[in-house]
């Protein structure tokens, strides 16, 4: 009787110590993410069904999880940050908020320029911040760079979005890193002299207001102009590549990336994890989702993205968005850029 009673006990603790087992290989994470949740879940659903690590995530705008990363400090139970624009990450970065992470795997996949000096974040998917103009009152061939936007034909023709959202800090930061502060400033001047309207609060108000007539060209996010375009195939309005020629510096790109947080409970996963979002299999589902490019060079594009034509991007480090970026504020509060 002992002897069963025994055998018993045995079962019973190799059965916990199992499933203990279980657990601990099917790992867990915990991600905060400014990626809205339609664009995330089906990652984290492809990444579970792969792998078996389960991941608990919540959503919120850049600031706060910023702001709420802080506040938890040691306590997070984050593990990784995802979030939009390098401005953004390169804040994170300097707030302590994220570690390094030496991984050859993310070397290899994100190009040098789209990820952090230090390994602290890595550029995920690849949006441009380029020209978008009306079909009915503009030839392509009047466009060219950035800074022809402020010359005098188009003189009370252009719209622009609001000198607040960081997408526009970050453009206004990469032309002070490509033209110096002056030159940057002469630039950011003359579009002010040639707006239409006062700025527009998001980019698909631009639009908006050139197929009005309010405008004739603009600057937009291309995925904004992706979405317009599934809406209405028809649409008269068309994007358009600037600065391409050899010494013109290529279309201002930016990035939607990821961190593995300071105080992650699950480094290890987080990494793995981080690692498999920058691999072949996932890149299109993290960039399809939104319209945007992966950042792989291996990854070829959604087709609706690709249909928008080839473009020469700007091979700047990305990281100069972030340090510039009190420059490029003050900046464009001094060109009047509201």
């Amino acid at each position: 009787m002992k002897r069963l009673f025994l055998m018993m006990v045995f079962l019973v603790m190799a059965a916990i110590c199992g499933v203990s087992q279980s657990l601990a290989e099917a790992g867990e994470l915990v991600v905060y993410s400014a990626r809205n949740e339609h664009l995330i879940q089906p990652l984290f659903d492809a990444y579970t069904e792969q792998t078996g690590t389960e991941i608990r995530f919540i959503t919120d705008k850049a600031g706060p999880l910023l702001a709420r990363l802080k506040a938890e400090g040691s306590g997070t139970p984050a593990d990784l940050l995802i979030t939009v624009d390098a401005g953004n990450l390169w804040h994170a970065a300097q707030e302590g908020i994220l570690q390094p992470v030496v991984s050859e795997t993310l070397q290899r996949n994100i190009p040098e320029h789209l990820r952090d000096t230090e390994n602290r974040w890595f550029g995920l998917s690849l949006r441009a911040r380029t020209l978008v103009y009306s079909t009915e009152r503009v030839r392509p061939e009047q466009l060219s760079t950035y800074a022809a936007l402020g010359g005098e034909v188009w003189k009370g023709r252009l719209l622009l979005r609001t000198s607040k959202k960081v997408y526009n800090q970050s453009l206004v930061a990469m032309l002070i890193a490509a033209h110096g502060e002056a030159g940057a400033e002469s630039i950011v001047r003359s579009w002010v002299d040639n707006l239409a309207a006062a700025p527009l609060a998001n980019d698909t108000q631009v639009m908006e207001a050139i197929l009005a007539g309010q405008g004739d060209v603009g600057i937009v996010n291309t995925y904004y102009f992706g979405r317009l375009l599934r809406k209405d195939p028809n649409i008269k309005l068309a994007l358009y590549w600037p600065n391409q020629g050899e010494a013109s510096g290529g279309v201002h790109v930016n990035v939607s990336g990821a961190g593995v947080t300071r105080h992650a409970k699950h480094r290890a996963e987080a990494i793995r994890f981080l690692e498999w979002l920058s691999s072949e299999k996932a890149q299109n589902l993290f960039a399809d989702g939104n319209l945007e490019y992966p950042v792989n060079p291996k990854v070829k594009p959604h087709a609706d993205v690709a249909a928008w034509g080839a473009f020469r991007a700007s091979d700047l480090p990305l990281i100069q968005a972030g340090e510039l970026q009190e420059s490029a504020i003050r900046l464009m509060d001094r060109a009047g850029y509201r």
